[in-house]
C-alpha cells in the first residue's frame, strides 16, 4: 500500500513546534504552511500522531489537492477520489468548508457540491441509494485558498480536537488551551531535571502539561479518537500501539514542579485536574499570591499565563502583577522566565527587555510569548 498523506493542523505560530515534534517521532520530508504541517505515513501513523502530538490541534487524512475554479471542477475532482476506501456505508460524513481569496467563495455551495460528489461515489460503489449516517465519523473538510482546493478527513474527531486531553473537567475563567500550554513548555529551557514553577496556575494546565512531558506520557494515551471506529484501523492496532507507549512512561521519575494561585478555587480545580491526568504526585500546589512566592532553588524555569486586561481583571491589576513577576522572578539571574500576555507594555512593567518575543494566539486573542533567558548552569 502506498503511503498516506497526512496533515497536523496547529494554531498560528505553533507550526515550528509541531514540525519539531514530528521530526522527533522520526518523520521526514515535512512541508509547513500556515497552520498545516504535511507528512507521510501508513495506517499506524494516524494512531501514533493522534496519541503523541502535544501542540497540534488535529490530524487530517489528505484525500486530494487540485485547482478548482468552477463547481464542475470541484464535483468532478472530488468524485474521482477513493472515498469508498475509507467511508463505510453506514458512516456519518458531514462536510465542513472554508474559502479564502478564491473564485468559489460560497462556502455552503462548496460544501453541498462536495457532499453530493461523495454521496454519488458511495452510491456507485455500494450499490445503494440512501445512507443512514449513524455509524463511525468521517468528517470531511473542503478548504480552498486562491483556487487551490484540499480535501481532508478528520482522523481526530470533529468535536474533540487534540487539545481535549480529558483531564480538565474543572476549569476556571479563561483557561489556557492544553495544546498551547504544551507548546509554551516545549519552547522553554525546561527539562525534567529542572525546577518548573507557574505562580498563576489557574486550572493547572501548564504544570500538568509539563508533568506529562517530564514523565514521557503521550497526551492522547487514554482518550478516544474518531478514527478508532474506522474499519481500516482495527482495535487490535490501537491496543498494540497504546501498550507500547504505555510501557515507555517514566513511572519512577521525580519532577520538581510547583504551582500556585491566589484563588483557592483555582488551586482546588488544578489539583483535581492533575489527579485525572495521573500526575498529581509530581506537582506541589499552594494557595499564594505571586508577590509572596519563594523560589525553591536556582536555575529554575517559570512559565505562566497571567490575567490580561481584555480578558479578566483590570489594567491596574495587570500592571501590578507584571511588576510582581519581574520583582520575584526577574531579580534572580539564574531563572529563565516565560510569560504569555496580550499586554504590549509587559516588558516595561517587568523591568527588562525580553530575550525573545514570539507572536501567538490564545483562542482569538493575539498575544506575545515573552522569553527571558537566565544564566546557564555551569
Amino acid at each position: 500500500m502506498s503511503q498516506l498523506k497526512l496533515a497536523a493542523v496547529s494554531a498560528f505560530g505553533l507550526e515550528a513546534i509541531v514540525k519539531r515534534e514530528l521530526m522527533h517521532m522520526g518523520y521526514e520530508d515535512l512541508k509547513v504552511e500556515n497552520g498545516w504541517v504535511f507528512f507521510h505515513g501508513g495506517l499506524e501513523d494516524i494512531i501514533k500522531t493522534n496519541i503523541n502530538l502535544r501542540s497540534a490541534e488535529r490530524v487530517l487524512l489528505v484525500m486530494g489537492e487540485f485547482e478548482a475554479k468552477s463547481f464542475e471542477d470541484l464535483y468532478d475532482r472530488t468524485y474521482a477520489l477513493p472515498w469508498h476506501e475509507w467511508i463505510e456505508k453506514d458512516s456519518r460524513f458531514p462536510v465542513n468548508g472554508k474559502s479564502i481569496k478564491s473564485t468559489l467563495f460560497s462556502v455552503p455551495d462548496c460544501q453541498s457540491i462536495v457532499k453530493k460528489a461523495i454521496v454519488d461515489k458511495l452510491k456507485y460503489h455500494y450499490k445503494q441509494e440512501w445512507f443512514p449516517e449513524k455509524g463511525a465519523e468521517f468528517t470531511t473538510q473542503i478548504s480552498i485558498h486562491k483556487d487551490q482546493a484540499i480535501l481532508t478527513i478528520d482522523t481526530t474527531g470533529s468535536r474533540e480536537g487534540l487539545f481535549k486531553r480529558g483531564y480538565r473537567k474543572n476549569a476556571v475563567e479563561a483557561p489556557l488551551k492544553e495544546t498551547l500550554a504544551a507548546a509554551m513548555v516545549q519552547l522553554s529551557f525546561w527539562n525534567k531535571d529542572r525546577i518548573l514553577m507557574d505562580p498563576m496556575c489557574g486550572s493547572g494546565t501548564i504544570p500538568i502539561e509539563a508533568a506529562l512531558i517530564g514523565t514521557n506520557t503521550p497526551p492522547g494515551l487514554y482518550r478516544f479518537f474518531a478514527s478508532e471506529r474506522w474499519n481500516r484501523l482495527p482495535e487490535m492496532m490501537w491496543d498494540k500501539i497504546r501498550s507500547d507507549y504505555e510501557s515507555k512512561v517514566l513511572t519512577d521519575t521525580e519532577l520538581m514542579i510547583y504551582a500556585s494561585d491566589i484563588s483557592e478555587e483555582a488551586v482546588f480545580s488544578a489539583k483535581k485536574n492533575a489527579e485525572r491526568a495521573g500526575v498529581s504526585e509530581h506537582i506541589r500546589f499552594e494557595i499564594k499570591p505571586v508577590q509572596e512566592v519563594d523560589l525553591p532553588g536556582e536555575y529554575g524555569v517559570m512559565i505562566t499565563n497571567p490575567p490580561y486586561g481584555d480578558r479578566i481583571g483590570d489594567g491596574e491589576m495587570v500592571d501590578e502583577l507584571s511588576k510582581a513577576i519581574g520583582k520575584v522572578f526577574g531579580s534572580n539571574p539564574t531563572w529563565s522566565n516565560y510569560v504569555i500576555t496580550s499586554d504590549e507594555k509587559f516588558e516595561k512593567h517587568y523591568g527588562k527587555k525580553a530575550s525573545r518575543k514570539r507572536k501567538l494566539f490564545n483562542g482569538n486573542v493575539k498575544v506575545n510569548y515573552f522569553q527571558f533567558y537566565g544564566l546557564k548552569k555551569q
